[in-house]
């Protein structure tokens, strides 16, 4: 048997936004290394898989990144069917092409399955779309996040017209401000602070974004939250839409 390993997107929370091909590579899975942010409902299509926690959370004790590369190694030569199963998008701040390149090197085949990102569900569900003709014609997703704490281009991101969307920026959400506004953006522009996307206990805030960090405060804003910072931060368009039906 090839030796093979499946990187695969588990989506944003809602168990319902699984893609197919992520519930096939399920199904046959012998292992599965599951991270923290992936809804343990999704086990029910590996019921009988073995499941491994090997979460990785900013601010929280997490498993080392060379030992998840050396445990599904072993796994996979063993000839079991290893699934890892990563929340959102592999290849979204998910570290899939780190890992799919080390597996390569080490002569396991991979098979990556995308998955839908918190930034696009938690968007939609709140009725904004990330995209809109005449006012939005392009989305840039960043992460707030680095390894080696190096900064971002703010003022490129400030003046590059598309909406931002952040990823782990709660923690600094005073330093996504002032580098947004010293380099050129707007003091109103919309922003949406979207918490928990796709789950029962999503939140939203709406704020602009000279009040966000303020407004957080009194919302009470906690990790795993993403911002919607551009003008369709305004928009309720498809929330009200459905709403009405």
């Amino acid at each position: 048997m090839n030796a093979k390993v499946w990187l695969v997107g588990a989506g944003p929370g809602d168990p319902e936004l699984l893609t197919l091909k992520a519930v096939k590579a399920l199904k046959q899975a012998e292992i599965v290394m599951i991270d923290d942010l992936v809804n343990p409902a999704v086990l029910e299509h590996c019921p009988d898989a073995r499941v491994v926690s090997v979460g990785k959370r900013g601010g929280c004790r997490s498993t080392p990144q060379a030992f998840i590369h050396r445990l599904m190694l072993r796994y996979a030569r063993q000839g079991k069917c290893v699934v890892r199963l990563k929340g959102g998008d592999p290849c979204i701040f998910g570290r899939g092409s780190e890992e799919a390149d080390w597996l390569s090197a080490h002569g396991i085949e991979v098979e990556m399955v995308n998955g839908i990102t918190a930034g696009l569900a938690g968007a939609t569900n709140c009725g904004i779309p990330l995209t809109l003709r005449g006012i939005a014609r392009g989305v840039t997703l960043v992460t707030a996040h680095t390894q080696d704490d190096s900064t971002l281009d703010w003022q490129a991101l400030a003046q590059g017209g598309t909406t931002l969307v952040v990823y782990m920026g709660v923690a600094k959400l005073p330093e996504i401000r002032e580098s947004l506004l010293a380099g050129g953006m707007r003091a109103d522009m919309p922003v949406a602070m979207i918490e928990n996307a796709s789950l029962p206990q999503q939140r939203e805030c709406r704020s602009s974004l000279a009040a966000m960090h303020r407004d957080a405060l009194a919302f009470h804003l906690q990790s795993p939250a993403i911002l919607v910072i551009g003008q369709v931060a305004a928009e309720q368009q498809m929330l009200a839409l459905a709403a009405s039906a």
